[in-house]
């Protein structure tokens, strides 16, 4: 679950308001969202001609963003913020210079340490064909660590389109100007997109490549214009490193102080 970000960050006033946001009562008018007018259903007429072990795989959809079309989107309803990875960033030709800061750390990559963004993007997207889609502004976190996807879409993707996912047929349902949107994924270009996810996350966890985590409590915010995964992310406590093989010094543990 990734969490965290600008919107997390309040102070004790903003934390007060919030909280009577959230618990206040029900008002004796309801103001309704937009997208929120027509019934959005699933069938058999929804229902792919087999179906692999349900709910075993990604769900996995290739939007337009900025002016290019992606093929490797993850829809993470655990993830309260859009990712964005720096080397997609890069391929779709997109200035550093149109980023602009943020600062806010978030959590829930890597256990026991807080990623910081290079930057944020506000990038447009579209889902749909020529005949009906939608467009929305999201805002992107730019992050610059290894993922397997080109980019996360999290709930506020979710609540900008009031999009319905179903993970058993893999497929994506929102309301256009010209009726229901349905976005599919096909099962066999998510079991390749969740292999290699697999396939990277067990060669990070196995590599000897994050012994900075720990090595300082004090890493500086990212330069946006010199990327490097090395400062990504910060420790959220200290750690030392014990090694475990006299005859390979990179044979070691770390153990929280």
């Amino acid at each position: 679950m990734i969490f965290g970000g600008f919107d997390a960050i309040w102070t004790k006033r903003q934390h007060k308001v919030r909280y009577r946001e959230a618990c206040a009562t029900e008002t004796a008018v309801p103001s309704f969202l937009s997208w929120s007018e027509s019934l959005i259903t699933f069938d058999q007429r929804d229902h792919p001609s087999h179906i692999v072990r349900p709910g075993r795989y990604p769900l996995v959809v290739n939007p337009i963003i900025h002016k290019k079309r992606l093929t490797k989107v993850l829809m993470d309803r655990g993830s309260g913020l859009n990712i964005l990875y720096v080397d997609t960033l890069d391929a779709m030709r997109i200035p550093r210079s149109e980023l602009h800061l943020a600062g806010s750390p978030f959590h829930g990559v890597i256990l026991r340490a807080q990623a910081y963004p290079l930057r944020q993007s506000d990038l447009p997207i579209t889902f749909g064909k020529r005949a009906n889609f939608r467009s929305e502004v999201l805002t992107f976190e730019v992050v610059d660590f290894l993922g397997s996807y080109h980019a996360i879409l999290g709930r506020p993707c979710y609540t900008k389109f009031m999009v319905i996912p179903n993970y058993t047929y893999l497929k994506l349902k929102m309301l256009g100007p010209n009726g229901v949107i349905t976005v599919s994924s096909a099962f066999s270009h998510a079991f390749m997109c969740g292999h290699e996810h697999f396939e990277l996350a067990t060669a990070v966890i196995n590599s000897s490549k994050l012994p900075w985590l720990g090595e300082s409590s004090t890493l500086a915010v990212p330069d946006c214009n010199k990327p490097t995964s090395l400062t990504a992310f910060h420790p959220l406590e200290e750690t030392k490193a014990v090694g475990i093989d006299p005859t390979d010094p990179t044979k070691m543990v770390r153990i929280g102080t």
